[in-house]
């Protein structure tokens, strides 16, 4: 029987390793001038010349960014109210950083084993949208395990159907299971409740609605666009270099076929964000070229990415960690360089994320002086990084979102996914609640009762 892969085992061709100096790619970055891969790698490590994080190169680099964000963008702070409405941990893709799916055959009606995870029914996606709309929200985000019963729509299911090998195409009919997840277009419809803004269908998801087909991705896009989808979330990125792929999501799209999807949303009239999940195999080379390719996408798209958000690899109660090929995630450092480094280079998305589920709200509200101006959402619910092992809660209020923002002495302003539409709060004029949404009145989302259920001490 093979040893698994451990740490030590990994040897990448891409490593952090440059001609150029750390200060000389410093003060390209305070002059605004474009920064190259190598530059990036420097300012990722604070410089190749050196073992480990110099603390005081780093904070040269913080403030760089912090001064291009305030150059860029000015004092405000977004947010907005959304819900997270993930239709299904079915998965029998094998991602080693992943802790949210659960296996795929566990589903199924005669399985022995009982599943810990969850699949809903396009009409239980519509209750739960339709709900949360009704409180104030305007935004639902969908990403999903890939469960084998799923298809574009029921033409792309009669083409699975017959299907002379099914198992070749991760495809099963919907009977053998509990639950019937209908098809991705049937869950677009669903969660297209009052004008509500669908975020979802990651480019892995676009690869599962187009297998066994020969559809391109602009079939699939332009399809899902006519169901309700208004924008795509550019997560299954993880790295966008194939070899950190290889070790972390050997099943998964690799990364030109990522590009591939993103830029045929883009070309259907969909609307665009960017990640990047760091901190596991990946060094900082492979975050430069990731960052490259990111920025090169942005030119294709013609600025469909609306914003980039950096990913925090949890490293809890995931097989990378159980397994020994990683023993932790990133460090604060880390984190705090991949902010500003994303804000310098990148310069052709305005807004970086920060993210409170993966941060907690004290180095979260940091992250705003490194670089980042956007501060997430709502949520109302979070699934995949509490699977994980996150521990930072599930929800924030606007109330908290006021209060958090105005203590760095920021803006707090409300926003619409595409940033296109903003409303700047009053923190003196409370209470606080959503207003950009079709049914939001600026009534708090939740009372108190239900706030206190649903919100962790982030930092304890």
């Amino acid at each position: 029987m093979e040893r698994p892969v451990t740490e030590a085992d990994l040897v990448f061709e891409h490593v952090p390793e440059t001609d150029q100096s750390f200060e000389n790619a410093l003060e390209k970055s305070r002059a605004g001038d474009r920064l190259t891969v190598d530059d990036a790698i420097e300012l990722l490590t604070t410089g190749t010349d050196i073992e480990g994080i110099d603390r005081t190169r780093k904070e040269r680099v913080l403030e760089a960014a912090d001064r291009r964000r305030a150059e860029v963008v000015g004092d405000e702070v977004t947010f907005v109210a959304n819900i997270n409405n993930n239709v299904t941990t079915a998965c029998n893709v094998g991602c080693l950083f992943c802790n949210f799916k659960d296996a795929a055959h566990t589903f199924e009606r005669d399985s022995e084993v009982e599943t810990a995870g969850f699949t809903k029914t396009p009409g239980e996606s519509r209750e739960i949208v339709a709900d949360a709309v009704e409180r104030g929200v305007y935004e639902v985000t969908s990403v999903s395990g890939l469960h084998p019963a799923f298809t574009l729509d029921e033409e792309h299911r009669e083409i699975l159907e017959a299907h002379p090998e099914p198992k070749e195409v991760n495809y099963k009919p919907p009977e053998r299971y509990a639950t019937d997840p209908g098809t991705y277009a049937e869950q677009m419809e669903a969660m297209s409740v009052d004008d509500v803004h669908v975020h979802s269908m990651t480019p892995e998801e676009g690869y599962h609605a187009r297998r066994g087909t020969d559809w391109s991705y602009e079939e699939v896009y332009g399809r899902l666009k006519d169901a309700g989808l208004d924008t795509v979330p550019g997560t299954a990125a993880e790295i966008l270099v194939d070899e950190v792929r290889d070790v972390i999501c050997p099943g998964k799209i690799g990364t030109d076929d990522w590009l591939e999807a993103m830029e045929a949303a883009a070309n259907v009239g969909l609307g665009l964000t960017a990640t990047i999940m760091y901190g596991h195999v990946d060094n900082e080379a492979h975050r430069a070229m990731h960052l490259k390719r990111v920025r090169d996408l942005q030119e294709r798209v013609d600025g469909a990415i609306t914003e980039f958000v950096p990913l925090s690899f949890v490293h809890q109660n995931t097989p990378l960690f159980e397994h020994d090929v990683v023993s932790g995630g990133a460090s604060i450092d880390e984190d705090e360089l991949m902010i500003a480094v994303a804000r310098l280079f990148l310069d052709n998305i305005d807004h970086v994320q920060s993210s409170w589920v993966k941060y907690g709200d004290e180095q979260g509200l940091k992250m705003l002086s490194c670089g980042a101006d956007d501060y997430m959402g709502t949520i109302l619910s979070e699934e995949i990084t509490t699977r994980a092992g996150g521990e930072h809660g599930e929800f924030r209020s606007f109330e908290d979102y006021v209060e958090m923002i105005t203590s760095i002495g920021r803006v707090p302003v409300e926003r619409s996914t595409d940033y296109e539409t903003r409303r700047v709060i009053d923190p003196d004029d409370p209470p606080f609640g959503p207003q950009l949404g079709p049914k939001a009145d600026g009534t708090p989302l939740l009372d108190a009762d239900e706030r206190a259920e649903r919100t962790v001490p982030a930092d304890d």
